[in-house]
C-alpha cells in the first residue's frame, strides 16, 4: 500500500516513531527520520536504511529544513507522522500548576506547535495534490488525564483537538488525518516505572503501536487507540465526569508513582 510512497517522521531516533519507519520500509516505501539527538538518528537510519536528519521540532525553521531534506532524498511527502514528544513532571510535593514555565512552554512547543509549523508547510501542496496523511502522535492523556503531569495532560489534549481540526478542515482537500493515542508503551518515555504486563492497561511495545497504526489507516480511522479499554474509559468520562474526577483524584492518593519521568525526548 505504502511501496514507493515518501514518509517523513519526527522523533524517531527510537521507540515509537523507530517502529513506525521500520513498518513503512517493510511496505517499499522511502523513509526520513528526524530526531532531535543527531548521533542518535544517524545510528537509527543506517540500521533500518531511512535517510536521518538533525532537528529540534520546536524551530519552525528546523521542521521546514527537514521537510526540504526529506523531499530532496525522497520526493513529495505522502506521509508525515508527528511523533516526537516529551514529559516533565509537575514538582515534587508541589501543586498543579507547579512546573515550570520551561516545562510547559516546551511541552506546548512540541506537542502543539511542531504539528501546526509542519502542516503549515505541507498543506498547501497536498492540497494542491489532493491527497496527503497527516500523524499526530498524541496519548491517552489527550483524551483522559495524567496525574502528576500537568503539562503533557494540558498540551496531548491540545494535541488531539489540533488533529481533529486539520481533519474536519480539510477532509473534502484528501488530507487523511489519523491520532494516536496509546496509554503506556515501554519507550524511553516510561522508564522507571511498574511495567504492567498483562491486562487492558498492559505497557505495549513500540512495534504494537504502530501495527495499530496501520491498521487504522487501512481502515481510514482517525482515532487510533492501541489500548482499546481507552475507549471504554473516555465513555464513562463523558458519562459522569465528576465520578471520573473523583476516581483520578483517589489514584493519586493511592500511588507514588504514575507520572511520566525524565525529560528526554522521543
Amino acid at each position: 500500500m505504502y511501496s514507493g510512497q515518501s514518509i517523513a517522521i519526527t522523533g524517531a531516533g527510537g521507540g515509537i516513531g523507530r517502529a513506525i519507519a521500520e513498518k513503512f520500509i517493510k511496505q517499499g516505501a522511502k523513509v526520513a527520520i528526524s530526531d532531535i539527538d543527531t548521533d542518535l538518528v544517524k545510528k537509527t537510519a543506517d540500521e533500518i536504511g531511512a535517510v536521518g536528519f538533525s532537528c529540534d521540532v520546536t524551530d519552525e525553521q528546523a521542521i521546514i529544513d527537514f521537510i526540504k531534506g526529506a523531499e530532496a532524498a525522497n520526493g513529495p511527502i505522502d506521509v508525515f507522522v508527528a511523533n516526537a514528544g516529551v514529559g516533565f513532571p509537575d514538582q515534587p510535593g508541589g501543586h498543579a500548576a507547579g512546573g515550570s514555565n520551561e516545562s510547559w512552554e516546551t511541552s506546548w512547543q512540541i506537542h502543539v506547535m511542531s504539528s501546526v509549523y509542519a502542516s503549515r508547510a505541507l498543506l498547501p501542496g497536498w492540497i494542491r495534490r489532493g491527497q496527503g496523511r497527516f500523524v499526530i502522535v498524541a496519548s491517552a492523556a489527550g483524551l483522559l488525564a495524567q496525574i502528576f503531569s500537568g503539562s503533557y495532560t494540558a498540551t496531548k489534549h491540545a494535541a488531539v483537538a489540533f488533529a481533529e481540526y486539520l481533519a474536519m478542515m480539510h477532509k473534502d482537500d484528501g488530507l487523511k488525518v489519523h491520532c494516536v493515542c496509546p496509554q503506556y508503551v515501554k519507550t524511553n518515555m516510561t522508564k522507571g516505572m511498574e511495567v504492567v504486563k498483562d491486562g487492558p492497561d498492559i505497557h505495549l511495545e513500540a512495534s504494537d503501536v504502530a501495527d495499530s497504526l496501520f491498521a487504522a489507516m487501512e481502515a481510514d480511522k482517525f482515532l487510533v487507540l492501541p489500548h482499546p479499554v481507552i475507549a471504554e474509559y473516555q465513555q464513562a468520562k463523558l458519562a459522569d465526569i465528576d465520578r471520573y474526577i473523583a476516581s483520578m483524584a483517589y489514584r493519586k492518593k493511592i500511588t507514588d508513582s504514575g507520572h511520566i519521568p525524565g525529560v528526554k525526548e522521543t
